[in-house]
């Protein structure tokens, strides 16, 4: 097909896949948006996104307002004459009359196999619920929220091992394939929307740094999914003496053990909890690497029998 005039919306390392595969594609990138520096990581330094740092890498004009809502952003939008715009992770809203600007709409990508998860952290959600399967989605996008007609859908199964992390790079990687097919089938018209069933819409809600702490009461299959669905962001986490130790793997122990939620089992940090138990396999300290348990208890002692706390306010045993 002839290529096509696009501009480009996203923000993280997600997008940045389906940037890539539009460049190699032969389509017109007549700008990219993406969201402004920010200060990020511990150091606190600003920095472009990683959308900004590929396109800037490749040439292209990039822009970053703080909002397409203006009259004077919306016009620069429209002075574009776009046959599409793709959007993937933007992080921003787009207001009517740049939805209405491209001949062929404006199409996004979405990590989930809409309308199961709508929202913010489809990915992490996935894994909280116990899915057994996820995928990407792209489709046409309205005023609402990711409820526009898809045009196309593949589904990935969910392994046992899968964190967010892998599902992010496993989906974003299929995701730019998808959006290359759907823009030329919808181009050429060879696809037609499919409204999304409403009845079948769950809101997955950006996640909290507090959800991510080990509950000990909750069965030890759902704590395991928790660890999976917080790796590599925002973490698990539990408290020992004040500190926050931060879990990045754990696997559940086929035992019933007969001691109270958050006790430590053995030397191998295997703990009791509301329903089996579960032993902690990568561990790490604030400001620390990244150990296995027996590094990690070589140089932070947890012995067996000690009560790990539950919630705020609990106490060891």
């Amino acid at each position: 097909m002839a290529p096509l005039k696009l501009a480009f919306l996203g923000t993280p390392d997600f997008a940045v896949p389906t940037l890539a595969r539009l460049i190699e594609a032969g389509h017109e990138i007549a700008a990219v948006y993406t969201r402004p520096a920010r200060p990020r990581d511990r150091g606190q330094k600003v920095a472009a996104t990683p959308v900004q740092d590929f396109a800037e890498r490749h040439g292209l004009p990039v822009r970053t307002p703080p909002s397409l809502k203006g009259e004077e952003e919306i016009r620069a939008f429209q002075a574009l004459r776009l046959d599409a715009a793709i959007v993937a992770a933007y992080g921003l809203l787009l207001p009517k009359p740049v939805l209405e600007t491209p001949a062929f709409g404006c199409l996004n990508l979405h990590p989930s196999l809409l309308p199961r998860w709508r929202g913010a952290a489809p990915i992490p959600r996935a894994l909280l619920a116990g899915d057994q399967t996820t995928g990407a989605t792209i489709m046409l996008v309205n005023e609402g929220l990711d409820s526009g007609p898809v045009l196309l859908q593949e589904k990935v199964p969910i392994q046992n091992d899968d964190t967010a992390g892998s599902l992010e790079v496993k989906l974003a990687t299929l995701g730019a394939e998808l959006m290359e097919k759907a823009l030329e089938d919808l181009a050429g018209g060879r696809i037609t929307p499919r409204p999304q069933v409403e009845k079948d819409a769950n809101y997955a809600e950006k996640l909290a740094p507090a959800e991510g702490k080990m509950d000990w009461r909750l069965p030890a299959a759902e704590l395991e999914r928790r660890v999976r669905a917080f790796n590599p962001r925002p973490g698990a986490w539990f408290e020992r003496d004040g500190t926050r130790i931060r879990v990045w793997k754990v696997e559940i122990v086929a035992l019933a053990p007969a001691k109270p939620p958050g006790t430590v089992l053995d030397d191998c940090l295997t703990i009791a909890t509301g329903d089996g138990a579960i032993r902690l396999v990568e561990l790490q300290r604030a400001g620390r690497a990244v150990l296995a348990t027996d590094a990690f208890l070589r140089g932070h002692a947890i012995p067996e029998g000690t009560r790990l706390p539950s919630q705020e306010g609990s106490t060891e045993a």
